[in-house]
């Protein structure tokens, strides 16, 4: 039985498939932050080349196949053109991988691209408000409905847990890479209590599943008024 492909031998595969037209291979997220949990996290990668064609997919055919049959996703794909042209559009990714990031293969993506404080203000605040007001729909619909109700909240948390980093950017704070740190530090900034979202960071950190209680299991209250304190506190940055 064939092993599971490891992220190096990933990269060496794509590398080998793509020879020359590979620009950059990036690891990112939770692998490259150090808070991956096994069967929990995705392996996310960013693939960058100098064109994207016809070609490039049907090379990569046979490297991605062994690796999403291990359980992981198909790499980010941007052409060399497009990577430094989206700095606006993707303010809180980009930042989020320049901070934490690992070069599989290729060059280092980073030298020359900029992202702007006030795009990253704007899409943080565009991102939040409507992380709450999906939340807040699911709540109304799911609130006696505990098991799906706690699938929804996990399933929001990665994100919700990346706008608070880039919360701790615009503010000039240390960003932690711990999801327990990272939330003391945005409630301190932003004036939320980060005792109720213990079971939620638990769960985010390889903990226990998240099992809600009843109806107004007292998490997602804490976790609603969370989201929106920070969304308020954006709203008001200048």
């Amino acid at each position: 039985m064939a092993s599971k492909p490891t992220v190096d031998s990933f990269a060496d595969a794509v590398a080998r498939a793509l020879g020359p037209r590979l620009v950059s291979l990036v690891l990112y997220g939770s692998a490259a932050r150090g808070t991956h949990v096994p069967d929990r996290s995705d392996m996310n990668t960013l693939l960058i080349c100098d064109v994207v064609d016809e070609a490039v997919f049907a090379a990569l055919a046979p490297a991605l196949r062994d690796w999403r049959r291990a359980g992981n996703p198909a790499p980010l794909i941007f052409t060399e053109a497009e990577w430094r042209a989206s700095a606006d559009a993707f303010p809180i990714e980009y930042e989020d991988m320049r901070q934490y990031h690992r070069l599989l293969a290729g060059r280092d993506p980073w030298p020359g691209v900029r992202t702007d404080r006030a795009d990253l203000r704007r899409q943080v605040e565009r991102e939040l408000m409507e992380k709450l007001v999906r939340l807040r729909q699911a709540y109304a619909a799911l609130r006696d409905e505990p098991k799906q109700l706690s699938r929804v909240i996990v399933g929001s948390a990665a994100g919700f847990f990346t706008m608070l980093r880039a919360v701790l950017r615009l503010a000039g704070r240390p960003v932690p890479a711990g999801h327990g740190e990272l939330v003391q530090s945005a409630a301190a900034l932003v004036g939320f209590p980060a005792d109720g979202l213990v079971p939620l960071v638990r769960h985010a950190s390889g903990g226990p599943p998240l099992k809600l209680g009843s109806a107004g299991d007292p998490l997602v209250p804490a976790y609603l008024a969370a989201v929106a304190r920070t969304a308020d506190y954006v709203n008001r940055l200048s």
